[in-house]
């Protein structure tokens, strides 16, 4: 008799698809995007350079990246022109219900003289449009029209009503670090939602709408508010060693420790460590900093005692957190702002399965009662 396969719960280990965009590699703790070390291009790269790498494979030239610039603006524009008629979208009490909610109501395929590149820059420029328009909303306060010259992430952050604090946008630069560094990570749950609804033949909204559904889960897109939370219940760096311990103690998560797939330390951490560490030489101080460090060092120390054997070190998480404060997002903000650098990566991940032609049908093996049982 064949011998039954072994089940793969959580698909641990099963490659899915072959893709040209992102590789995760759990073991040297490196993440490539599309032939580039994240930690190479995030430092400098855009939000504009990141929809470019992953419509072409390359970075672009400043030429380019200006044209990518003045779609995008359009883009934003068009979709503002949505936002009167989203309705109760925007009154959703959680955020990801708002964005998802909202994004659902753009149109799911180019319409007539619409190439599938523009659309999917709205689609791109509506995410970021949308995420700021509940936050406003949100606050009493009425939606902020875009300004088309102007670069995504200092857009987004003015939409938001958060001002630029010096002639170059600081903040604005340290929020595409952030976005490029979130771009895409490998079959995430909430690329692998987008392709799974890809493969079917289904439009581009709804595979993004499912992505976002898979982001809003605490597993996957929801850690970074809770380690804000961590870092105000500690406060300073001398009350780490005993509030951590008595949270392990407890059995209770440390947030922003540990990742499903990195034996190391996420690289993304220290990208974002980096851009703090930039925001505060040129000025725009985070009391976080050094208080998320300590507690770094106090949580990487505790855990490895209590679970000899694993690797439970900073992910993505932690350095967010800290990072979207001091550009000064609201931490309920935090996973539509995820979301707002990810929809590159479901984008191009969607196209890349629509070019397979094959519809994700994993099996599943029944464990039930057997007929008349």
């Amino acid at each position: 008799m064949p011998q039954p396969t072994p089940t793969a719960h959580g698909l641990e280990g099963i490659v899915a698809a072959d893709t040209a965009l992102s590789d995760v590699d759990g073991e040297r703790g490196r993440l490539v995007l599309c032939g580039h070390d994240a930690e190479s291009i995030a430092p400098t790269a855009t939000f504009e350079d990141a929809l470019f790498l992953f419509r072409v494979r390359r970075l672009p030239t400043q030429a380019e990246r200006a044209i990518v610039a003045a779609e995008l603006g359009a883009a934003r524009v068009r979709a503002h022109a949505f936002v009167p008629a989203l309705g109760r979208s925007l009154d959703l009490a959680n955020p990801m219900d708002g964005l998802r909610a909202s994004v659902a109501q753009l149109p799911g395929l180019p319409s007539a003289g619409e190439s599938v590149e523009d659309h999917a820059t709205l689609v791109a420029a509506a995410t970021a449009v949308f995420a700021a328009a509940w936050s406003r909303r949100r606050a009493g306060a009425a939606p902020i029209e875009p300004d088309p010259g102007r670069g995504h992430a200092s857009d987004y952050l003015r939409m938001l009503g958060i001002a630029p604090i010096a002639a170059v946008d600081l903040r604005a630069r340290a929020l595409d670090s952030y976005l490029v560094t979130v771009s895409d990570h490998g079959m995430n749950a909430s690329t692998f939602a987008a392709r799974v609804v890809a493969s079917t033949g289904s439009d581009t909204v709804s595979a993004v709408v499912a992505a976002i559904g898979a982001l809003k889960g605490p597993l996957h897109g929801g850690a970074p508010g809770p380690v804000i939370d961590m870092l105000d219940a500690i406060r300073t760096p001398d009350l780490a060693e005993a509030w951590v311990r008595a949270e392990v103690a407890a059995g209770r998560r440390i947030m922003g420790m540990g990742h499903r797939v990195y034996r190391v330390r996420d690289p993304r951490a220290a990208v974002l460590e980096h851009a703090i560490e930039r925001l505060e030489h040129d000025g725009v101080r985070s009391e976080r900093l050094t208080l998320a460090r300590a507690v770094e060092r106090v949580a990487e120390r505790v855990l490895a005692e209590r679970h000899a054997g694993r690797a439970l070190k900073a992910n993505v998480e932690f350095y967010t957190a800290v990072l979207l404060e001091a550009v000064g997002i609201p931490r309920e903000l935090f996973t539509p702002t995820f979301a707002v650098g990810r929809v590159v990566g479901w984008l191009a991940h969607v196209q890349e399965q629509r070019a397979t032609g094959r519809l994700i049908r994993p099996a599943s093996r029944y464990v039930g009662a057997a007929p008349g049982a």
